[in-house]
């Protein structure tokens, strides 16, 4: 079978700027503002792994990419690339591909667009009664809700992998609160998110499949009290990508989780039910955590899993899938599987990698 592997590449490996930030003022953008996109040695792994059965091109998600999937037509697109630009970016590729009539990996654009939504997100898993952290969308602290108590998470409404949310993004009082919606307007221009802190353990739960197949790989959890001294407990920004490195990794992670058997079938249960309420197919990691009353509530719904392929990249949907005694290769060639099994696709053994 010919996939085309679709991706961004991260901005640090080439030696421009893309052409879409031609006309932006590169010197202001925030740190993080290439965070999800993916180093090259994620790329040839993915490539690597996929090439073990199947045919493989790679095609840059660039402004280029349209005419190189009409030209293409490949059987399958694994899709990676989270776009850059707008509440629609990891919906861009899709939708492409959608208009194209070519099949790809991985949830549609409705669900990809919902879940980058944090507000959106929430607002389907409320109204089917899962259970959220309480959360309102903010401009000025004044407007917070009587109901509200201290502390609370402030997010961007629209990003992922942690970016806009620092160690600062726990707040304790309205001076802090208006400082990070100012901090998160100016930096972000966008919606900001305000939600109820839980203050209990903290996990990530990996799916693979889909309808009754879907495969719940073991839990990990978040140790957050590996954290650097006066750290506070979130996974932040600087705890994902500053703080543990690859030359120095937190030990952060316990992978499968130390869990009762009735709190680690609620945790499954809870995500089922989110994985299929918001429509996500193939894969996709959840983020859970306990309330006070040690009740798991789900915080964010990622579609698009990161997969870094070292173990000491500490990278959660991998090392869920070592637990589950998956190898990287075994991982990625799995979602593909499922979408294959999904689109009624026979899989074809054609192991042979060209490179574009």
């Amino acid at each position: 079978m010919h996939i085309v592997l679709s991706f961004n590449q991260s901005v640090a490996e080439e030696d421009d700027q893309p052409p879409s930030l031609t006309h932006f003022d590169t010197q202001h953008l925030p740190q993080d503002f290439y965070a999800e996109w993916d180093d090259i040695q994620t790329i040839q792994a993915v490539a690597s792994a996929l090439a073990q059965k199947h045919q493989v091109t790679l095609v840059n998600a660039d402004l280029d990419a349209f005419e190189k999937f009409r030209a293409l037509r490949p059987d399958l697109v694994f899709n990676m690339a989270e776009g850059l630009y707008g509440g629609s970016r990891e919906s861009q590729i899709p939708a492409m591909l959608e208009m194209l009539q070519i099949p790809y990996t991985g949830s549609d654009p409705i669900t990809l667009g919902i879940c980058l939504d944090k507000l959106r997100t929430k607002e389907i898993l409320a109204y089917h009664r899962i259970p959220t952290p309480a959360f309102v969308q903010l401009r000025h602290a004044a407007d917070l809700p009587a109901d509200f108590q201290f502390p609370l998470l402030v997010k961007p409404a629209l990003e992922g992998s942690s970016k806009g949310i620092t160690d600062k993004s726990l707040v304790h009082n309205a001076t802090e609160l208006q400082r990070q919606l100012d901090d998160v307007w100016a930096h972000y221009l966008q919606p900001v998110l305000v939600e109820e802190f839980l203050c209990g353990r903290e996990f990530t739960v990996a799916l693979i499949g889909n309808g009754t197949a879907v495969q719940v790989l073991p839990i990990v959890e978040i140790d957050l009290s590996t954290l650097p001294p006066g750290a506070n407990p979130i996974y932040s920004y600087e705890a994902k990508w500053l703080w543990d490195t690859e030359t120095a990794p937190l030990q952060i992670f316990h992978c499968p989780a130390q869990l009762a058997p009735l709190l680690q079938r609620k945790i499954e249960d809870l995500c089922r039910k989110a994985f299929f309420h918001l429509g996500c197919r193939d894969w996709c990691r959840i983020d859970v955590r306990l309330d006070t009353g040690g009740h798991p509530q789900i915080i964010e719904v990622n579609p698009l899993p990161g997969v870094l392929p070292r173990p000491e990249q500490n990278s959660c949907f991998p090392k869920a899938a070592r637990a589950a005694g998956l190898s990287y290769p075994e991982m990625i060639l799995s979602v593909v599987t499922a979408a294959c099994e999904r689109l009624d696709l026979v899989e074809k053994n054609d192991a042979h990698r060209c490179l574009l």
